[in-house]
């Protein structure tokens, strides 16, 4: 059966809205699913944040311990490592991900004070110290007393050379970040991997955490303000950040998704013709 082209421009609007669903049906995506810190019916626009995480000084730790004071040439004598920077994968410093964002970091450039696994570092003409258990501001305190038989006004600076997050997952660019000043937020950490993708769950976002030499697992919801107030808010060292894909992702890699609105708009197109034709009959 042979149709007239009136009898096809007739249908042709027909065409398009069949089209537009199956296309809108297989892409379309709530945008609740995509913002970020969304107010909840009994949300306020203030919320109480999670309290700072102060990291303790572990055994295998590498701690950069940087001594002054009045006189540089006596001070020298307890700072036997260099305290450059750590090394990026970029030697001229800069990002290796685009965008301006920081560089992922690799392994220390230099070797620091290695906290054995009896929590000891050995400093020279101090001797022995046991550090495991103390923050770096603690430990400053212990260097400073012991350091006024040797020194006048010594000044002490303790920093961790391995706090590192590892982030994976559905995010621009997924890497191991080394933190140089100690703390970290989720919203920063992913903010320097990138942002997640489109194809990322903002809603169930998984933090694996090792407590105690057992390994923890926490899930946050970017979607909600809630987040602000989770113990995962404040990432410790060696927290591992896993981004999930979502349907979206998974879609554009099956075949059977990519084709599936062509096959709903031809079996659609050919629906039309047949009701068509009974019609005219």
């Amino acid at each position: 059966m042979f149709y007239s082209t009136k009898h096809l421009k007739a249908i042709y609007p027909a065409i398009l809205i069949f089209t537009a669903i199956a296309f809108m049906m297989s892409s379309c995506v709530d945008q609740k699913q995509i913002a970020y810190f969304q107010k909840g019916s009994q949300d306020h626009d203030t919320i109480t944040v999670a309290q700072a995480f102060v990291p303790k000084i572990q055994t295998g730790d590498i701690l950069s311990i940087s001594v002054g004071s009045l006189n540089p040439m006596a001070s020298s004598f307890f700072n036997p490592y260099s305290t450059m920077p750590v090394a990026s994968d970029n030697p001229t410093g800069g990002n290796t991900g685009g965008g301006g964002a920081p560089a992922a970091i690799s392994q220390p450039a230099a070797p620091g004070f290695l906290v054995d696994s009896a929590g000891i570092i050995e400093i020279p003409l101090i001797g022995s110290i046991k550090v495991s258990g103390l923050s770096t501001s603690q430990l400053r305190v212990i260097l400073k007393k012991r350091l006024v038989t040797y020194l006048k006004e010594p000044t002490v600076n303790v920093r961790f050379l391995n706090y590192k997050i590892s982030i994976m997952g559905e995010v621009a660019r997924p890497s191991v970040y080394v933190i140089p000043n100690e703390q970290i937020t989720l919203p920063e950490a992913l903010s320097m991997a990138g942002d997640l993708t489109i194809f990322g769950k903002r809603d169930n976002v998984l933090v694996i955490r090792e407590h105690d030499g057992k390994k923890e697992f926490g899930h946050v919801n970017l979607n909600s303000r809630e987040l602000y107030s989770s113990p995962y808010y404040y990432l410790h060292s060696n927290d591992v950040i896993y981004v999930e894909p979502g349907k979206g992702r998974i879609a554009q890699t099956d075949k059977t998704y990519q084709i599936l609105p062509i096959i709903l708009s031809a079996l659609s197109f050919i629906a039309i013709i047949f009701s068509y034709s009974h019609i005219k009959l």
